[in-house]
């Protein structure tokens, strides 16, 4: 599960989407060749395999035909390209593609265009007020009872809305950190869990190595074959290891600086509508002021905010439907191959096989024990005797083609248990001295023979899953079904929360200003009212 993926600018990009928890997993270092591989170690990984190699060439020499690429979440990208003139996309979720970036990006200008015209618009006004208020001061005049308490409603109803739309970043904030991680120890999950099975596997053939009954081995050309897939597999499996936990430190801590980011932005702007309100009604007009010229920075960002989550929103759902739509054609030639491909199939096939020919071989070499040691009819110096001890069942034939069990045979599970029953005491020079078809010895080398061919055997289809892809194919169907909705709908509620939060105090700000004005001509009214009832 390692990604050739060799657009690193990319990178930067994808640790804002979904598509991080498998990139930064599937990522690796190394050279390409001129085929196309990735040249790590002694383990070759392809960068645009098909998920299902043979599948496909098999429907290619039936005469199906090529298998085209198929275009992923097709029409949910089909959004306007800024790099070519605007035009409609229509190449799919493709991370590799500028103009996905520049399509999915483009989404967020409504927001980037509000931001700049706020920041404009209200700048421009600010000055203007300043301008007047320093150059052209003039004693007020004029009050309206209406006008000051439809102004002090609406700063009551949009400060609640800013305390409202500050509470639910907060606690969508908390939800989207949540089902990040879960998203991320899923992926991180898989592929330890490769990996394990992996070391198993190469644990297997090394102690197949040295097995060896009476004066039976396995050949010597089998055993170098060994220790070169040995190597293969452990080589892959520590860089996938390595590479996994290392990016899983990455993207924890970025999640983490988007959550402080996110916690901050919630704890300021309820600071800021509810400090502001407070200052607004007690009149305290400097203090006021100061935090407008505040927020309308902080309104600007919270609008760049918003056409952020709002892009991100997007790219997790395009990702969800390019995964669901893959897992439903996991023959087609995909984006999503420059992800997570598929094991290079004939690495794959050559750790397979090689599983197969050491189970067979071993299994082999048991029963030629059996037959030739155990249950031979002429004297033997073990002093053997009783009824004859039943052969270990082969699953596979001589072409590592499966094979069923004949009558009499007895299969991995129990194998030991019944053997067990025709061990005989020995003497001090290892002879039987009671009846039985193995000593103590022998026994216990069977045993370990059986061990090993039959964890072998029991790994076979976690080894055909690398041959078939069947495990890319798991891991986005799991993505999809269990992760994706989750993951939508807490960045859909940030998105919601910073555009509640920001437009609130976006009008907070402007009825501030409008409140601290009417209130200061009401007080200047009250005041020239009283003055003129004095004086007469």
């Amino acid at each position: 599960m390692i990604s050739l993926h060799n657009h690193h600018h990319h990178h930067h990009l994808l640790i804002i989407s979904l598509v991080i928890f498998i990139t930064f997993f599937t990522n690796a270092n190394g050279s390409v060749n001129r085929n196309g591989y990735l040249l790590n170690g002694d383990l070759r990984w392809e960068t645009t395999r098909t998920v299902a190699t043979v599948a496909r060439r098999g429907m290619e020499e039936e005469g199906v035909g090529n298998i085209s690429s198929l275009v992923l979440a097709g029409n949910r990208t089909h959004r306007r390209d800024p790099l070519d003139d605007f035009k409609w996309y229509t190449g799919g979720w493709n991370i590799s593609d500028k103009h996905y970036w520049a399509s999915v990006g483009f989404t967020a200008s409504p927001f980037v265009a509000i931001a700049a015209a706020w920041f404009i618009i209200f700048g421009l006004t600010l000055s203007f007020i300043c301008c007047c208020y320093c150059c052209c001061r003039r004693e007020p005049y004029g009050y309206s009872r209406t006008c000051y308490a439809l102004s002090l409603i609406c700063l009551i109803l949009f400060t609640l809305a800013a305390i409202g739309g500050s509470l639910l970043l907060y606690t969508a904030q908390g939800k989207f950190h949540s089902s990040t991680k879960n998203t991320l120890n899923y992926v991180v999950g898989q592929a330890d869990d490769t990996v394990m099975k992996l070391h198993k596997v190469s644990g297997y053939l090394s102690a197949a190595e040295n097995i060896g009954v009476d004066r039976f081995t396995l050949p010597s050309d089998l055993v170098s074959k060994i220790n070169d897939v040995q190597s293969k597999i452990n080589s892959s499996a520590s860089t996938l290891s390595d590479k996994t936990h290392d990016n899983s430190r990455k993207i924890s801590k970025f999640l983490n600086i988007v959550r402080i980011i996110l916690m901050v932005v919630a704890a300021v702007m309820l600071l800021l509508a509810f400090v502001g309100f407070l200052l607004s009604v007690f009149g305290v007009q400097c203090l006021v002021y100061f935090l407008v010229i505040l927020g309308w920075i902080l309104v600007t960002v919270t609008f760049v905010l918003c056409g952020v989550f709002l892009q991100l929103n997007n790219m997790v759902g395009d990702t969800c439907v390019a995964m669901e739509q893959w897992v439903q054609n996991p023959t087609a030639h995909t984006a999503l191959d420059d992800i997570l491909p598929c094991v290079d199939n004939g690495t794959a096939q050559e750790i397979l096989s090689r599983s197969k020919d050491v189970t067979q071989q071993i299994v082999g070499l048991i029963d030629n024990v059996i037959t030739n040691v155990a249950n031979a009819d002429s004297p033997s110096h073990y002093n053997l005797s009783g009824p004859s001890l039943p052969v270990l069942c082969n699953p596979y034939n001589t072409d590592l083609s499966n094979r069923t069990c004949a009558t009499g045979e007895v299969e991995f599970q129990n194998a030991t248990e019944v053997w067990k029953n025709y061990v005989c005491q020995v003497s001090t020079e290892d002879t039987c001295i009671t009846t039985g078809r193995l000593t103590p010895e022998i026994y216990h080398q069977m045993s370990s023979g059986v061990n090993a061919s039959y964890g072998l055997y029991n790994y076979s289809p976690f080894m055909v899953e690398l041959v078939d892809c069947a495990f890319v194919r798991s891991t986005f169907s799991d993505i999809s079904t269990k992760y994706c909705h989750g993951l939508l709908k807490n960045t859909e509620w940030i998105y919601i929360g910073l555009v509640v939060v920001s437009t609130a105090v976006m009008f907070s700000l402007i009825f501030w200003v409008i409140y601290a004005r009417e209130r200061r001509h009401r007080v200047y009214t009250k005041r020239a009212i009283l003055m003129n009832s004095i004086g007469q």
